[in-house]
C-alpha cells in the first residue's frame, strides 16, 4: 500500500517531525515502512495496517500542531508509541499541546512530554498532596515547580516554599561556615536552576525579594503552618520518617504539597528509614493523596540517560530474582 500525505508547506510538514529526519527513520523502523518526503508531501510505502498506523501518527501530530503546540522529538515518539501499541483509549498528542504552564516572550511554556507527565499535572490540579515517584530526568521536580509558579502568577496561592533534606550535613548546618543561604546553597542549587529556566531572572528576583518564593532546608520547616501556599519537598527519599510526617502536617488552608523522590537513590543508612518509603506504604488510597510513578520511558533528558536507567533497573531485577546473584 502506498499513501501520500500533502500539507500546505514544507515548513509545516517538517514541523510535524521537529525538523529532524532521524525521527522519520525511527518511524520507518518501528512500522517496517519506507518513508519518502519532499517539499510539502510525505509518501508512506508498506503493509496496509502499518501505513494506517503511520497515517494516524501524522494525523495526531497535525491536530496538535494546528492547536498551537510545538512538536518535540518526545512528542513525536509518544505519537509513534501510541500507534505501535494501538492504544485507542489513551491521551492524544493534542491534549499534550493544550496543557501549557507559564511562558513568556523569552521562555517557552512548559508542557508535558509523556503520558505519565500529563497524569502527574492532572493529579497536581486535583489533589491536595501529590507524590511524584521515579528515576532522575523524568521531570518530577521541574513540573512541580512549573505548576507552583503558574498558581502563584494566577494568584491562586500567596507563596511557594521549596525544600529538600541536606543529608550530608544532617541537622548540623550551624557548624558550616557562612550565612544560612551559603550553607544550604549546594543542596538547593537544583531548585534555583529550575526556577531560572522557567521565568525571567528579574521576575525570580522580585519573587524572592517579596518572600513569595522561599527556599529552605527541610530541618527549618518544623513548627510552621503554611496557608495559601504550594509546598514542594524535593529528594524526599532522603527524608527520615519523622521529617516526612513533620512536612506533610505543615499543610494549612488552601494549600497544596508536592513530594518528589527516587526510591532507588536513598542516601540514608539504613535505607529503610526513608520517610518516602513509609509514605508510599501508608498513604496510597488515602483521599486527597495521589501517587504518580514515573518509568524509564519518561526520562526527558539526554537519550543516554534513559538507556543508563534501563540498564541499572535490569541489573537490580537480576539481583533480586530467585536465580540472580549479588556481587
Amino acid at each position: 500500500m502506498t499513501t501520500t500525505l500533502e500539507f500546505e508547506s514544507p515548513h509545516f510538514l517538517q514541523s510535524l517531525f521537529a525538523h529532524d529526519l532521524g525521527l522519520l527513520k525511527q518511524l520507518e523502523e518501528a512500522l517496517s515502512l519506507t518513508v519518502t518526503t519532499r517539499d510539502g508531501w510525505v509518501r508512506l510505502d508498506g503493509p496496509d495496517d502499518q501505513v494506517e498506523r503511520a497515517q494516524k501518527v501524522f494525523s495526531e501530530l497535525e491536530k496538535a500542531r494546528r492547536k498551537g503546540g510545538e512538536i518535540s522529538p518526545h512528542t513525536f515518539r509518544f505519537a509513534l508509541e501510541t500507534a505501535v501499541e494501538e492504544e485507542s483509549d489513551t491521551d492524544s498528542v493534542a491534549e499534550f499541546a493544550e496543557f501549557k504552564l507559564l511562558g513568556s516572550p523569552t521562555k517557552p511554556p512548559v508542557s508535558p512530554r509523556t503520558r505519565n507527565q500529563l497524569s502527574y499535572l492532572r493529579a497536581l490540579q486535583n489533589h491536595d498532596a501529590t507524590f511524584g515517584i521515579g528515576p532522575a530526568g523524568t521531570g518530577k521536580t521541574f513540573l512541580a515547580m512549573a505548576f507552583a509558579l503558574d498558581m502563584l502568577k494566577k494568584r491562586e496561592i500567596d507563596r511557594i516554599v521549596l525544600t529538600r533534606p541536606a543529608v550530608e550535613a544532617g541537622e548540623a548546618l550551624g557548624f558550616l561556615p557562612g550565612a544560612l543561604e551559603e550553607k544550604v546553597l549546594p543542596y538547593l542549587r537544583p531548585l534555583y536552576d529550575a526556577l531560572n529556566d522557567m521565568i525571567e531572572t528579574a521576575e525570580a528576583r522580585k519573587f524572592a525579594e517579596k518572600n513569595l518564593i522561599e527556599i529552605a532546608p527541610l530541618a527549618y520547616m518544623r513548627g510552621r503552618t503554611l496557608n495559601r501556599a504550594c509546598v514542594i519537598l524535593d529528594e524526599a527519599q532522603n527524608s527520615t520518617r519523622e521529617q516526612m510526617l513533620m512536612f506533610l502536617t505543615r499543610l494549612g488552608e488552601d494549600s497544596k504539597c508536592i513530594v518528589t523522590g527516587d526510591p532507588s537513590q536513598i542516601d540514608l543508612r539504613p535505607a529503610k528509614r526513608s520517610g518516602l518509603l513509609e509514605a508510599m506504604r501508608l498513604l496510597k488510597g488515602i483521599e486527597g493523596v495521589n501517587f504518580t510513578e514515573f518509568e524509564g520511558r519518561d526520562v526527558v533528558r539526554h537519550p543516554g540517560v534513559r538507556r543508563i536507567i534501563k540498564a541499572y533497573d535490569q541489573g537490580r531485577d537480576a539481583e533480586t530474582s530467585p536465580n540472580g546473584r549479588s556481587s
